[in-house]
Formats: C-alpha cells, sequence, structure tokens
C-alpha cells in the first residue's frame, strides 16, 4: 500500500505470548496465527480500509520478521474470514475486503444443519427478534422511516407477477423492519436468519417460479407487510407487534407443510 510522502508505515509487531500459571497446559499460537491476528485487528479497527492493497510480501516479511510460507499461511486465514482477497502472479497482491456478515450466517448455517436444527427452529428465532422491531417502530419512528418502509412496499407491488422478485423485494422489507432500529445487533442476527431462511426456501421458490405466477401465501404476505406500515404509521405498537407474530408463524406453518422434511438442507444433493 503506496503511503504519502512523509507518513509513517503502519505497524505491524507481533505480540509477545504471555506466560500461564505453571501446571496450566496452554495451546501456544502458531506465527501464522499471530499475523492474521495483528492484520484482523487493523482492518477491524479500521486501520486498514476496503479495497487497500496491503504492503508488499517481502516488506510484510521484513516487518513481521517471518518467512514466505507463514505469511502466505496468515494471508489463507483472513482469505477464509473474507477479510482479504489475493491475487497471485507478478501483478498480484493482497486487497483488504469488509468484514461480510454473510461469511458468519453461511457457517452459522452449517452448524444448524449439522445439529439437525429444523426451519421451525429458525423461523422460531425470527418470531423473537422480527416483532419487538415492529412493536419499537409503531412507538418511535421519524417520516423518513415510514418513507423507506413505503418505498419497500412499492418495490414489492411493482413485482407482484414475478415470484422470484416478490421473494426478494419481500426478504427486503424483512430487513429493512429490523435496521430501521438500529441496532447492530439484532441488525446482524436478523440477518443471518433471513440468509438461511432463503436458501433452506430455495427449493420451493424454484417451483413457484416455474408456475410464473406468484403464489397465494405470497400475496398474504405482501397485504400483511402493507397493514404493518400503517400501524406502524399511527402507533399502534400492540397491533403491530402481534401482526407480525402471526405473519412469520403463518410463514413458518407454510413452508412445513409443503412436506414432511422441514430439516435445514443448506448443502443440497
Amino acid at each position: 500500500m503506496a503511503q504519502p510522502a512523509g507518513s509513517a508505515q503502519p505497524s505491524f509487531t507481533l505480540p509477545i505470548p504471555t506466560r500461564a500459571p505453571v501446571g496450566r497446559q496452554v495451546r501456544v499460537p502458531k506465527t501464522a496465527e499471530l499475523v492474521a491476528g495483528q492484520l484482523r485487528r487493523q482492518i477491524v479497527r479500521g486501520e486498514l480500509q476496503p479495497g487497500d492493497a496491503l504492503p508488499s510480501e517481502s516488506m510484510l516479511m521484513e516487518q513481521f520478521g517471518i518467512s514466505r510460507p507463514t505469511l502466505r499461511e496468515a494471508f489463507r486465514v483472513l482469505e477464509s474470514e473474507a477479510l482479504i482477497s489475493v491475487r497471485r502472479g507478478a501483478h498480484g497482491g493482497a486487497r483488504v475486503s469488509a468484514p461480510d456478515a454473510e461469511v458468519a450466517a453461511r457457517y452459522a448455517g452449517l452448524i444448524l444443519e449439522y445439529r439437525g436444527a429444523t426451519l421451525g427452529d429458525v423461523y422460531q428465532a425470527a418470531a423473537f427478534i422480527e416483532p419487538p422491531c415492529a412493536r419499537q417502530l409503531a412507538t418511535k419512528h421519524a417520516p423518513e422511516d415510514i418513507a423507506r418502509l413505503r418505498e419497500a412496499i412499492a418495490a414489492e407491488k411493482a413485482v407482484l407477477e414475478d415470484p422470484l422478485a416478490l421473494v426478494d423485494a419481500q426478504d427486503a422489507f424483512h430487513t429493512l423492519l429490523v435496521e430501521l432500529t438500529g441496532n447492530q445487533t439484532l441488525i446482524l442476527l436478523s440477518g443471518m436468519l433471513r440468509f438461511i431462511i432463503d436458501r433452506a426456501n430455495a427449493s420451493q421458490v424454484a417451483q413457484v417460479s416455474e408456475t410464473g405466477t406468484p403464489t397465494a401465501q405470497a400475496r398474504k404476505g405482501h397485504r400483511a407487510h402493507v397493514k404493518l406500515v400503517g400501524l406502524i404509521e399511527a402507533g399502534k405498537a400492540d397491533e403491530a407487534e402481534k401482526l407480525w407474530q402471526r405473519h412469520i408463524a403463518g410463514a413458518d406453518d407454510y413452508v412445513n407443510a409443503a412436506g414432511p422434511k422441514t430439516v435445514l438442507d443448506l448443502l443440497g444433493d
């Protein structure tokens, strides 16, 4: 990464592992893990911005005092976390990527599938998050929030005859509902759940798209979205929360009624 004239190079000093109490076994981190940890901290803290090029391999090897294989092992760790992308070759190098919630969602989905979780589990988790968000927005919202919700409704209406596009638009509405609360933890957790639900329902969406017409359930969902925005704008917190609880429960019942197998299958055959 090129530095302006007179500016200092970023510091890449490796931390020194601390000693554990006598008699306690500890796992000493590999050098590559320490290097990855140092770079990870700089990315998360914003010292390295998305799109920034990391210094050359030779420069990093000198600054960290490590070998090329160790540096490349550290790069592989960060690549697996989608924190950097590496291009090989004469004009290659490593560039910083923004932390991506989809990476966490994919891994969480695999863990849930391994544990034999059902779609019902995921919908129940969404039911714990989204209805209180609807209540919060009905209690306190800005005019811009209502405007954004109405824009999302308009986007749904514009694709009512396109099943695949309608699913995407309705998913965007769910995402926006949580996003408008401003709670970053809820936004992340809800986003992970929506990602898993979308992948789990992919086969059903494909079946709907073959007919070329939206399902009755999708149209019913659109009407619920329209009604929710009205309740939020009117400040009817109790009604908004109860409506959204029924809406998510209805979606859960519909998906599980499609067949006896409701266990997550995100990997496919």
